[in-house]
C-alpha cells in the first residue's frame, strides 16, 4: 500500500501560529499548506519588547538556511494579499491599471447603460403626496424629505359644524360627499334611516345592491278633535328608471305626512284625509319636473321624477290605507293563531294578469314583467287613481307598511307574519329592524323600507321599550 509523503515536523502553523500535531499536512485553523515548510532552525528570532526585530543570529555550524518561501525571511509569514492588491501586467508586459481598491484614479467612462458611480441612496425617499395622517399645514411638501425620526403630527381638531371623514377622521368632507384629505366617499345620510314617533317606528336601508337609497318615509302621531290618538305612516319607493327617484320619494312622503298630520286634528275623516294626502304627494312630485335640477339630470331621457306611495292611518277603532303603485300594507294580528292579511292590491303588470284571469298569482309574479308598475306619482303618470280602503279590525295587531324591497322576501301575509317578531306591537322599532334584516339576509337586491303601526292607536309616548 502506498504511503503519504512525510513532511518536516513543525510545532506551530507558520501562518497563524496555531499548534500542530505530528503528521498534519494542513493547518486546521487557517488551512495553510504545511508540505512546503522546511525544517525550522532551533534558534527562533527573538522579538524585543519594544517591537523591534534584531538581526538573525548566525546559523549553527555555519549553515546558511534558506528563508521560507512564504515568510518574510525572519521565520514569520508575510502578510496575505488579495489578488487585486498586487501589481500585474497584461499579456504585452504593460502594467495593469489600478484596481478599484487602489488609491483613487481617474475613472474610465462606464459602458453604455451601466452606472457604477450611483450615489448612496437616502434612507427614505421624498414623499410624493401629503401623508394622510398629518394635517395639511404640517404635511411635508413633495420636494422635501420626510424625517424618519419625527412622529406624525396629530390630526387637527375640526372646526365646529364641519363634517369630518369617517375613514381618516381628519379631512373635511366636500359638497360632493368625498373627503378632501383621503378621497374616501362618505356614507349618504339616507343609506340607513330610523325614526320612532310615539308607538310608530320606521326603518329604511339602501340594501346590498343599489348605489343609493331611493326610498323615503314619514311617520307621526296626532290627535283627533275628540282627543283620540291617531298614528300615521307613509312609505314611498322611487322609480329607479325615472329621473331623481330619491328626490321624488322624499318629496311625496313629506307632503303626504304633513297633510295627514294637519287634516286629522281638524276633523277630516281619515279616509278622505288619506285621499287628499296622495293628491298632495302627487303635486309635490310633479313640481320636481319643472326644477332645473331635473333638466340637468335628464339629458336625452325625457322622463319625469316618479315614485310609488303607500300609507296607513290608525285610530282607536279604524284602520285606513291608501296607495298608488306596488308598495303594500299587511295586517298581522297579535294573536298569531288568527290569519294575517294583505290589505292592498298592486298597481302592476302581475296584478293585472291575475285580475284578468290570464295567470294565477304564482305564474304572474314569476314573470320578468311582474314588477312593471301601472300606477305611480309623477308628471308623466297616465291618470292618477288614488286607492283608499278602511277596515275595523276586531282585535289588536300590527300594521306593516313596506316597499317591495321587503315583501319580495316575504310576499304572502303568512310569510310576513312569520318574519315579524311576536313583540312588534310593544317594540315597533325593534320589529322594523328585524324585518329589514330579513330582507338583507335574503339578498337585499332593492332598497328596503318598513313602518310598523300598532293597532289600535295608543297615546303618544308609548314607544319601543
Amino acid at each position: 500500500m502506498s504511503q503519504m509523503p512525510q513532511q518536516a515536523a513543525v510545532s506551530k502553523c507558520p501562518s497563524c501560529e496555531e499548534p500542530l500535531e505530528s503528521g498534519d499536512r494542513f493547518c486546521g485553523a487557517c488551512g495553510y499548506d504545511l508540505s512546503a515548510v522546511p525544517p525550522r532552525p532551533d534558534d527562533h528570532p527573538t522579538v524585543a519588547v519594544g517591537g523591534a526585530v534584531p538581526a538573525p543570529a548566525p546559523a549553527p555550524d555555519g549553515v546558511d538556511w534558506p528563508a521560507a518561501r512564504d515568510s518574510d525571511g525572519n521565520g514569520r509569514p508575510v502578510p496575505v494579499h488579495a489578488a487585486a492588491e498586487l501589481p500585474g501586467t497584461d499579456s504585452g508586459g504593460s502594467p495593469l491599471p489600478p484596481s478599484p481598491v487602489a488609491p483613487p484614479a481617474p475613472a474610465a467612462p462606464p459602458a453604455p447603460g451601466v452606472r457604477f458611480d450611483r450615489p448612496r441612496e437616502p434612507e427614505e425617499y421624498p414623499l410624493q403626496a401629503p401623508d394622510p395622517r398629518l394635517t395639511a399645514s404640517s404635511a411635508p411638501h413633495a420636494e422635501q424629505r420626510a424625517e424618519p425620526a419625527a412622529p406624525a403630527a396629530p390630526a387637527a381638531t375640526p372646526a365646529a359644524g364641519v363634517k369630518v371623514c369617517v375613514a381618516c377622521r381628519a379631512g373635511r368632507v366636500d359638497d360632493d360627499g368625498y373627503c378632501e384629505n383621503c378621497g374616501h366617499a362618505q356614507p349618504r345620510e339616507r343609506d340607513h334611516m330610523e325614526q320612532e314617533s310615539g308607538p310608530v317606528a320606521a326603518v329604511s336601508d339602501r340594501g346590498l345592491r343599489h348605489h343609493r337609497n331611493e326610498d323615503a318615509f314619514s311617520v307621526g302621531c296626532t290627535a283627533l278633535p275628540d282627543g283620540a290618538p291617531a298614528s300615521v305612516a307613509i312609505v314611498c319607493d322611487g322609480v329607479s328608471s325615472a329621473t331623481r327617484p330619491d328626490d321624488a320619494s322624499l318629496a311625496a312622503s313629506r307632503a303626504a305626512g304633513e297633510l295627514l298630520l294637519t287634516a286629522l286634528p281638524r276633523g277630516t275623516h281619515p279616509q278622505q284625509a288619506m285621499h287628499d294626502a296622495i293628491l298632495a304627494a302627487s303635486h309635490a312630485v310633479n313640481a320636481l319636473a319643472d326644477e332645473p335640477a331635473t333638466a340637468r339630470e335628464q339629458g336625452p331621457h325625457q322622463n319625469a321624477p316618479a315614485c310609488t306611495l303607500v300609507g296607513a292611518v290608525v285610530t282607536a277603532g279604524l284602520l285606513v290605507v291608501g296607495w298608488v303603485g306596488d308598495s303594500r300594507v299587511y295586517w298581522v294580528p297579535a294573536d298569531r293563531t288568527t290569519p294575517p292579511a294583505r290589505l292592498t292590491e298592486d298597481d302592476s303588470w302581475a296584478a293585472q294578469m291575475v285580475a284578468a284571469g290570464l295567470m294565477n298569482e304564482a305564474e304572474a309574479y314569476a314573470d320578468e314583467r311582474a314588477h312593471a308598475i301601472t300606477g305611480w306619482l309623477g308628471a308623466d303618470a297616465y291618470e292618477l287613481e288614488p286607492h283608499t280602503a278602511s277596515f275595523k279590525p276586531d282585535r289588536p295587531g300590527v300594521v306593516v307598511v313596506c316597499t317591495d324591497g321587503l315583501w319580495n322576501y316575504a310576499e304572502s301575509a303568512e310569510e310576513m307574519a312569520d318574519a315579524l317578531p311576536l313583540d312588534a306591537a310593544a317594540r315597533p322599532l325593534h320589529g322594523a329592524r328585524v324585518l329589514v334584516g330579513h330582507a338583507l339576509d335574503g339578498g337585499g337586491h332593492d332598497n328596503v323600507t318598513v313602518a310598523l303601526v300598532p293597532f289600535p292607536a295608543v297615546p303618544q309616548g308609548a314607544g319601543s321599550a
